[in-house]
């Protein structure tokens, strides 16, 4: 099962996590100035990783395919790692899906 894990980046701002079952990470989110926000945030992804029209599928410059997950607002809420292939970024993507929304929330702050 996978679990969100919230952290505190080094200038004070809130991140979570989304890992997979094998402890990968699958979606890094921005920075937050609160926890509540980033809970807010963990919860916007619960909800909209069901919907896939709010995964945006990109290639960056150099090439790797990756993924963004989007609110409703569209406003991004999760970054995928880049992958070596689009078959790759598709599996994650699965993945997101699989494991958002029943995700138990660890905090580590």
């Amino acid at each position: 099962m996978g679990k969100f894990e919230i952290k505190t980046r080094k200038n004070g701002e809130f991140q979570f996590d989304l890992k997979a079952g094998n402890g990968q990470v699958i979606l890094t989110s921005e920075g937050y100035t609160t926890k509540s926000n980033c809970l807010n945030g963990v919860e916007s992804v619960k909800k909209n990783s069901q919907d896939d029209s709010k995964f945006d599928r990109k290639t960056s410059t150099n090439g790797k395919p990756y993924f963004n997950l989007k609110a409703t607002n569209g406003q991004i809420i999760g970054t995928s790692e880049m992958y070596e292939s689009e078959a790759s970024r598709d599996n994650g993507i699965e993945s997101v899906k699989k494991n958002a929304p029943d995700a138990e929330v660890s905090d580590l702050t």
